[in-house]
């Protein structure tokens, strides 16, 4: 039985005294030097030698391509463009421990149901993570990598969360987030979520550049990505006291939230603290957005305009958070009962 295929991988060669990448095609192995010995240089040619694999001239057939190498492509071509690259980036590594060494022709629904199992994690997370997997082989074969596209099996969407914060809850979260104990940054950063909808990542990567308290708006378009009208967020009046309060506080071209001016990594532990103190259970980062979205649901905003203020589409929004809008069923509760119009009663 020929040997597993295995993806390029960098190592240190002691008999070579030299870095080579290694990898393994139609079940022979192959190598090829760095000409180094010191790691970064030797990462530096790992990476060029990826990228020039990558430019093979002609699309190939799925089962001659590694999904580790249409993985990788993606995450370097177009996970810095999109709105949350952590998660695609985590997502790359998890799958990368699964499938490697298969081919992209190895992709069935029986992988992808055993990826589901061994994985162990939730519905949500496998269900993103295949859909990294399903994106990175549709946009190799409209690049030109792929003859054809492979299909992911993705399992069903999980019922959607409906933990969301009270406007008391919210009051006592920013109270916790304020005591000694917390950075000074946090209880910005909560009010921003809760004022705009925005995930994590894109907060913590807001610079001032992007925020212009004269037009009262937010830009959180992420350079090199397609422009839309989504990501400008116009700044609520209840909250443009308290920007301009941080932007006395920060630098013209500094990030928003930061420490000495640094960007900051991630607001996980502190956020945890801060919802220990609180008395709150359940609430992570991403409940703010959903708080967010179900405030504007519950004060009877409509649903284009809240899904535009979201960067998020009216589908999504009403499925997720409909039912908190005052009008949802309304009409059709009011009408259920009634005689249609103009309709003859034939005797």
């Amino acid at each position: 039985m020929p040997r597993r295929n295995q993806g390029p991988r960098l190592r240190w060669l002691a008999k070579r005294k030299c870095f080579y990448i290694t990898w393994t095609e139609h079940g022979r192995s192959r190598e090829c030097s760095t000409g180094t010995t010191d790691r970064a240089q030797a990462e530096k040619a790992f990476m060029e030698w990826m990228q020039r694999r990558g430019r093979r001239s002609g699309p190939s057939d799925p089962a001659a391509i590694l999904i580790t190498d249409v993985l990788n492509e993606y995450l370097q071509q177009r996970g810095t463009k999109v709105e949350a690259p952590d998660r695609i980036a985590y997502a790359v590594l998890a799958l990368t421990d699964f499938f490697e060494g298969n081919s992209v022709a190895d992709v069935t629904p029986q992988t992808c149901g055993r990826y589901v199992e061994q994985r162990g994690r939730s519905a949500g997370t496998v269900r993103r993570e295949l859909g990294v997997l399903r994106a990175a082989i549709n946009y190799a074969h409209k690049s030109g990598r792929l003859t054809r596209s492979v299909a992911v099996d993705l399992p069903d969407r999980p019922e959607p969360r409906d933990r969301w914060l009270t406007r008391e809850e919210a009051a006592k979260l920013i109270r916790a987030a304020r005591t000694p104990q917390a950075r000074l940054y946090l209880p910005l950063f909560i009010l921003i979520a809760l004022y705009t909808g925005r995930r994590k990542e894109a907060i913590l990567s807001l610079r001032w550049p992007q925020v212009n308290l004269e037009a009262e708006t937010i830009n959180f378009e992420i350079a090199g990505r397609k422009r839309t009208n989504n990501g400008i967020v116009r700044i609520s009046p209840h909250f443009l006291p308290h920007l301009r309060r941080a932007k006395q506080r920060g630098t013209d071209l500094g990030y928003v939230l930061h420490i000495n001016g640094h960007r900051i990594g991630d607001i996980k532990k502190g956020f945890a603290a801060a919802c220990e103190r609180a008395g709150l259970q359940g609430v992570s980062p991403h409940t703010l957005k959903h708080t967010a979205a179900t405030w504007l649901m519950q004060t009877g905003t409509d649903p284009w305009q809240a899904a535009g203020f979201l960067s998020t589409s009216v589908q999504t929004l009403l499925r997720v958070y409909g039912h908190h809008h005052p009008d949802y069923q309304r009409e059709a509760a009011e009408n259920i009962g009634r005689r249609p119009r103009n309709v003859r009663v034939i005797a």
